[in-house]
């Protein structure tokens, strides 16, 4: 089985300035997913034929940062249709693989992409979301969730057509122990099958989620974002194995 690991990031960010390029705890927000995906070459990469790992990204800063980290990698330049604000990031992982295969001469079975702005991920969590879309035939599309703090059932409302908020989904149910269990899509890790990647459907996909602790369920949206993080980090950091790997990867 072949594997080709993704890092899309553009230059711009209206929520923090320079986002991708900037320091998390001390050191390139960048090294954090790329040691997320050099610790799973060293810990399981002896499981798989071929693995790639492969930048999509308009900016030079950032390219400048990862050829800093010394881990080999594959420059997929940013197209400019493909660098806007409403672009789907499934098109740009898409072209991403299209190049890498015609780069590498070969066919990757999944693609793996790990988001630049949530840096807490094990590489256990790469393992497990990958293990969970292979582990079912029929499933386009594994991605890492943490367990819900809100409800769209009781507590998260919306504003209606008649100008006042009700909850999001209005059901009959009583406690939210009737409630159907509910997630946050973490945005930290995403492994799709490739046929499902090429297609253009995206609305009848069959996903699969591999659960993450949540504390680490922020991705950097905004400076509080970056904030909160880097307390969250710093006690991982120190506190617990596997992120303390992610930290300790480049000194």
């Amino acid at each position: 089985m072949n594997l080709l690991f993704t890092i899309c990031a553009r230059a711009g960010s209206k929520g923090v300035k320079g986002k991708n390029t900037r320091e998390f705890c001390g050191k390139p927000l960048l090294s954090y997913t790329v040691a997320a995906y050099d610790l799973f070459i060293r810990q399981y990469g002896s499981l798989y034929d071929h693995i790639c790992l492969a930048l999509n990204t308009d900016s030079e800063a950032l390219l400048t940062q990862m050829n800093g980290l010394k881990v080999p990698f594959i420059e997929v330049k940013r197209e400019e249709n493909l660098a806007g604000d409403v672009v789907s990031k499934k098109d740009v992982i898409k072209d991403t693989l299209k190049k890498c295969e015609a780069k590498e001469k070969a066919i990757f079975d999944v693609v793996i992409d790990l988001d630049l702005t949530s840096p807490l991920r094990r590489a256990d969590d790469v393992k497990g979301t990958l293990d969970k879309l292979l582990a079912d035939a029929k499933a386009d599309i594994s991605f890492s969730v943490t367990n819900a703090r809100r409800s769209p059932y009781f507590n998260m409302v919306e504003k209606k057509e008649d100008g006042y908020y009700r909850t999001i989904s209005q059901t009959s149910y009583t406690t939210r122990q009737q409630a159907p269990v509910c997630y946050d899509m973490n945005a930290s890790i995403y492994a799709y099958n490739r046929k499902y990647l090429l297609e253009d459907n995206i609305f009848e996909r069959k996903a699969v989620i591999w659960n993450m602790p949540d504390t680490g369920i922020l991705d950097i949206d905004s400076e509080e974002d970056l904030e909160l993080m880097e307390v969250v980090g710093r006690f991982l950091f120190e506190t617990k194995s596997g992120y303390q790997e992610l930290y300790t990867w480049m000194r």
